[in-house]
């Protein structure tokens, strides 16, 4: 139903992202630390639209390759939203391929809500599209030269983005502050996706 959406960036968290399209603000959830542009900066987001009875969901994402990415993901017995979102939050994406390519399951099962019998379901699921996801089809991760919104503490203020980032894709308060602060001694906390990915996989 929706390709993609563009307009100005109104707020942007790290799980979050809001959308003024011709005056009508798309709320969309997002990868955790995806690099969009800057508040009142002017965006392009590729979406999913996710329709249950209860809801209905937008996701964002940087590049259509992460989206067709995203919907893979959901083809896997026993993945839904949350959990794709999850496991793109917790992976650069070299690291899922280089994954299934390996059928290694260790890399997924750092991601919380993926245990073993998950892991192994989608390295089977996968695994037939290997040579999809390894063979150009998705665009490569890069780095965006977006200014971030000016903060007092930028530090202290990715500190709060990324316990509130954690809690939304299940973490407890108490484990996520835990897992943030343990992140902060090994990476800069400035850098908001480092900080995210650190603490998913601590």
């Amino acid at each position: 139903m929706y390709e993609h959406l563009q307009g100005k960036v109104v707020q942007r968290t790290a799980a979050r992202l809001v959308l003024d399209v011709a005056g009508v603000g798309f709320d969309l959830l997002a990868p955790l630390g995806a690099s969009f542009a800057a508040e009142g900066a002017v965006a392009k987001v590729f979406v999913h639209l996710s329709v249950r009875e209860d809801a209905h969901t937008l996701y964002a994402f940087v590049t259509a390759g992460d989206r067709d990415l995203f919907r893979l993901l959901l083809k896997v017995r026993g993945v839904g939203p949350t959990l794709a979102l999850a496991v793109l939050s917790g992976l650069p994406r070299e690291d899922l391929v280089r994954a299934v390519l390996d059928a290694d399951p260790k890399p997924l099962q750092r991601i919380k809500g993926v245990g073993k019998k998950t892991a192994d379901q989608m390295l089977l699921d996968l695994r037939d599209k290997a040579s999809e996801l390894s063979g150009g089809r998705f665009e490569l991760p890069h780095s965006s030269s977006a200014p971030r919104p000016v903060a007092q503490d930028p530090a202290e203020v990715n500190v709060l983005d990324a316990i509130a980032a954690l809690v939304s894709i299940g973490y407890a308060d108490k484990d996520a502050k835990k897992q943030v602060d343990r992140a902060r001694e090994t990476v800069d906390a400035r850098d908001l996706e480092a900080l995210v990915r650190a603490a998913i996989q601590g």
